[in-house]
């Protein structure tokens, strides 16, 4: 692309030609207001904010629309754009909900903040409210059509992933968002149009007041644990570099918030792969039950029962990590320590919002019990956080309790191929007995859509595939059905670049934050001694008490079920 010169408020920046200005300023870190603006996603300059004013003919233009040329002079915050942004957000804006969750905790969204700067009060004038309530998007998610801004970005990343479950409604003034009454459409719970709303009008289903509930009651033994990529994102909250990796002032911060027992989810996904990779290798034995698809993630999952019914014998059995890793607190764990399981709390934080779905499940239940009783994202954590008024980034690192060793293949879960690829180290190891040299599988890296690789495994060539959107699975459901051999491994994850762009993620998130997030995880795996989950002796010690259970009992903390899925269900 060809470089060129502009100039905003004077100053002199090189960048491409035709890229937009608004782009510009967010290059250079200078905040123009917007909403409807994300670089992964259509151009609809809907919102009318991110206004800014020509200097050689005084004409206001969106900023998003505006797109670079040579020696082109823009002005940012001249008085008329000032005045006419301003006008634009209190009519956009007029019912933004200044009590929800996030402002109760000071903890200031995108919205309020740009309220509180431009002093938009939303007082002025009062747009139609829509009469629907908030909508449940299963236990994971819900939107509000009364706080929507009809951006569309909720819908177009809705579209991009392949499920089209969300919709625009209404015309003019009462366009708001809405759900498609299609009964062969239906939500995954994947949440990336929370991560994509910018006024929080699609959200988590918040529990966070919940926790804090738990967390006073004397009575209550309340263990916390994180997913792997929370610690690679939740920096950025704080003003902390993409992909920074801030565990060990994580596990201080869960401290100071008074959590009795600081564990991992990583161990949980050690679990995982222990149980996967003796699945995998059944199967390539029995021939049965090819190719076998990976079930960490939820939404792909409920996104398989709903649309791909005819796979389910597909899935692994393996139980996801936090689930796998909570069920070991609530039994190992607790019988070695004398203590009551139904004392004991579990509180997952994930960088997702379809754990939230998954951690109700009764059919995860064991001996009554939920193995998670309550899963916060990535952002509940941050409000919580800031809430409670902790100085994240001066805090001073500390260690996970025992119980919470983990591995390096446990951290890179987070990635998109990383699930396979700590099966894949293990499966060597258990099938040549012998470490895999390069401990590394790059072939299943990166950020495509959709990964294809042959892996050798002692004297056996696997054809694997490594996808991440429902969008992309088709392309490989369509394989399969041409070609039932056509692979032995498949690992889908519901969001782009695997959980580590999950919806419960900080915003912004975009493919670029992504990437730098990833990055961040291969460097945790990278600089640990502990590389394969067959090593953990945390690990290790779990599997001498499970397998000392009977059968029925073994079975119901490693592995689990799959059913056709209604709408809605």
């Amino acid at each position: 692309m060809k470089e060129v010169s502009v100039f905003l408020n004077g100053k002199e920046y090189k960048t491409e030609e035709g890229k937009s200005i608004l782009q510009v300023a967010l290059d250079n870190g200078i905040e123009i207001p917007h909403f409807c603006f994300h670089e992964d996603l259509p151009m609809d300059a809907n919102c009318r904010t991110c206004l800014v004013e020509l200097e050689k003919n005084g004409k206001v233009m969106t900023s998003c629309t505006l797109r670079a040329e040579e020696g082109l002079r823009v002005l940012l915050d001249t008085p008329k754009v000032i005045r006419i942004r301003k006008k634009n957000m209190e009519l956009l804006l007029a019912e933004h909900d200044h009590y929800c969750m996030k402002c109760r905790a000071g903890y200031f969204c995108k919205t309020a903040e740009i309220m509180k700067k431009y002093g938009v009060t939303g007082n002025e004038f009062r747009r139609n409210i829509v009469d629907r309530s908030v909508h449940k998007m299963g236990s994971a998610a819900e939107f509000d059509p009364n706080e929507c801004i009809a951006c569309n970005k909720c819908v177009e990343i809705c579209e991009e992933i392949g499920v089209c479950f969300l919709k625009m409604d209404g015309h003019d003034s009462k366009t708001r968002v809405w759900h498609t009454e299609d009964p062969k459409i239906d939500c995954i719970y994947c949440g990336q149009c929370t991560v994509h709303c910018p006024v929080s009008a699609v959200r988590e289903q918040y529990q966070i007041e919940d926790v804090e509930r738990v967390l006073k009651d004397p009575e209550k033994i309340v263990i916390v644990q994180t997913a792997p990529s929370v610690r690679a994102s939740i920096g950025e909250e704080f003003g902390l570099p993409y992909g920074e990796d801030v565990t060990g002032k994580l596990y201080t911060a869960y401290r100071l918030l008074g959590f009795d027992k600081v564990f991992d989810v990583n161990m949980g996904a050690d679990i995982t792969t222990m149980v996967e990779a003796e699945e995998l290798i059944e199967r390539l034995g029995s021939k049965k039950g090819l190719p076998m698809f990976t079930s960490c993630c939820p939404g792909w999952v409920k996104c398989l029962e709903f649309y791909y019914p005819e796979f389910i014998p597909n899935l692994t059995t393996a139980r996801s990590p936090q689930i796998h890793s909570g069920g070991a607190y609530k039994t190992w764990w607790a019988k070695r320590e004398g203590i009551d399981p139904e004392k004991i709390v579990i509180v997952s934080v994930m960088p997702c919002t379809s754990k939230k779905y998954e951690a109700k499940h009764e059919k995860l239940f064991i001996n009554g019990m939920k193995p998670v009783d309550y899963s916060l994202t990535t952002r509940e954590l941050a409000i919580m956080l800031k809430k409670h008024n902790i100085d994240f980034p001066r805090l001073n690192p500390s260690e996970v309790d025992r119980e919470g060793m983990y591995s390096g293949a446990a951290a890179i879960y987070g990635a998109s191929g990383g699930v396979m690829e700590s099966a894949l180290r293990t499966a060597y190891f258990l099938v040549t007995g012998e470490e895999y040299g390069k401990i590394e599988f790059h072939e299943v890296r990166g950020m495509k859509g959709i990964k294809r690789a042959d892996i050798t495994i002692g004297d056996i060539t696997l054809k694997v595939a490594v996808v991440a959107t429902a969008k992309n699975f088709k392309i490989i459901a369509d394989e399969i059905r041409k070609d039932p051999n056509a692979y032995h491994y498949i690992e889908v994850m519901a969001c782009p670049g695997g959980c580590i762009g999950g919806g419960g993620q900080p915003i912004p998130s975009t493919y670029k934050i992504i990437e730098k997030r990833i990055e961040g995880l291969y460097a945790i795996d990278r600089g640990m001694k502990l590389r394969t989950a067959h090593q953990n002796e945390v690990v290790k010690e779990f599997f001498e008490y499970v397998d000392s259970l009977p059968k029925k009992e073994r079975d119901a903390i490693l592995y689990t079920t799959y059913s056709q899925k209604k709408k809605f269900e």
